[in-house]
């Protein structure tokens, strides 16, 4: 089933992030816009949360239980994301060979630290093994999912042996130990949910959560059928986030917000139809969130900074949209000549044939099981 409220609350998060990216060469006066938008970073968890809702209503049924399905998972989800990130980052492996040879500066040389550069390749950049963030910066949370995907198991068997409350204790049991790393300063972070370079378990907190929200939907006898609920609670965790809440409350707010949408999504799908224009733009929210700081690069700080800004022929908040626009159209061009060729190509090398879809019977509102069934 198609999740498009889920769909476009991702779309937003990942046009939010770039927008604050981009806010960062805005003349001076741009700041308390760019705090604003600062103060939405927590959609982040929400990010993470609606990974682990989707991959647990597709996956927990077959997950270990077909012969190689977890390989074919794992190998899936490598093509399917690997590809673009690796040319991200190969990008910012040639900036970092301009730097080397002075033909650029940055302001941030650390940022392209040659010793970062296997915890790169190996996507384990954000489980607490570098200091900064690196080269493509952003992709800590790719490696924050791939961490999550190596991690799955643990939550599909503890629903399996233990039904929801197996998924509440691997929850509260990651965010106990997140709490206690924080503490005893192995985390050095003032909150676990701050984290970047120690993303991985940040994730696997909110990667969780979700999956119990999936079972919580799967599962519900609930007949909601308007998606008002589900985007009033969405506002209201938006304006926690920008009365600078308590992130506890915040999480819990994104959590219940995708309950409501989700279940209202469940019973009545033709409900948020009006949203399918978006979906071109959807379907691609991780093109636009792992290419922007390669525009960002491009457009920003060096047509911007260099030729365009020093002439004061056109305004920032003009030319802004020049980058923007630019991000949205190679994320659709990516995604459809580049991302979905490749990963193509590679599941029918690497013989992932696509798995069976689980029987969610998701599209009904009538009593479930309380385990998935295989």
């Amino acid at each position: 089933m198609h999740f498009r409220t889920l769909e476009v609350w991702r779309l937003a998060a990942a046009l939010t992030v770039m927008m604050w990216h981009f806010l960062r060469y805005a003349p001076p006066g741009h700041e308390a816009a760019s705090n604003a938008l600062y103060r939405l970073m927590p959609l982040m968890e929400m990010f993470f949360m609606i990974s682990g809702f989707l991959i647990m209503l597709r996956y927990a049924d077959t997950l270990m239980t077909e012969p190689g399905s977890f390989r074919r998972f794992i190998v899936r989800r490598l093509a399917r994301l690997y590809p673009l990130y690796l040319a991200t980052l190969l990008f910012f492996c040639v900036v970092a060979l301009a730097l080397h040879f002075g033909w650029v500066q940055s302001q941030q040389p650390e940022r392209y630290a040659w010793t970062a550069l296997p915890a790169n390749l190996m996507l384990v950049q954000a489980w607490g093994l570098t200091d900064n963030l690196t080269f493509n910066y952003v992709s800590w949370t790719l490696s924050a999912e791939w961490f999550c995907y190596l991690a799955l198991p643990v939550i599909v068997l503890a629903y399996r042996r233990h039904g929801m409350w197996g998924l509440a204790v691997v929850a509260a049991s990651a965010v106990t130990v997140l709490e206690f790393a924080v503490m005893l300063g192995w985390i050095p972070f003032p909150s676990w949910l701050e984290a970047n370079t120690w993303g991985a378990y940040r994730a696997f907190a909110d990667f969780a959560l979700g999956a119990m929200v999936a079972v919580a939907v799967r599962d519900s006898r609930l007949t909601l059928s308007s998606h008002l609920p589900g985007w009033l609670v969405f506002a209201l965790a938006i304006a926690a986030m920008a009365t600078q809440q308590n992130a506890y409350v915040i999480v819990l707010l994104l959590a219940a917000a995708t309950f409501l949408a989700a279940l209202a999504e469940r019973n009545n799908p033709d409900g948020a139809l009006y949203l399918k224009p978006l979906h071109p733009l959807g379907r691609v929210s991780f093109g636009i969130y792992m290419i922007h700081p390669v525009i960002e690069t491009l457009l920003l700080a060096l047509v911007w900074r260099k030729l365009v800004e020093p002439l004061e022929v056109v305004g920032f908040y003009t030319f802004w949209l020049v980058p923007a626009v630019t991000v949205l159209v190679v994320a659709m061009a990516s995604d459809r000549y580049f991302e979905g060729p490749v990963s193509q190509y590679l599941n029918a090398r690497l013989g992932a044939e696509k798995p069976k879809v689980a029987r969610q019977r998701i599209a009904s509102a009538a009593p479930r099981p309380q385990r998935l069934q295989n």
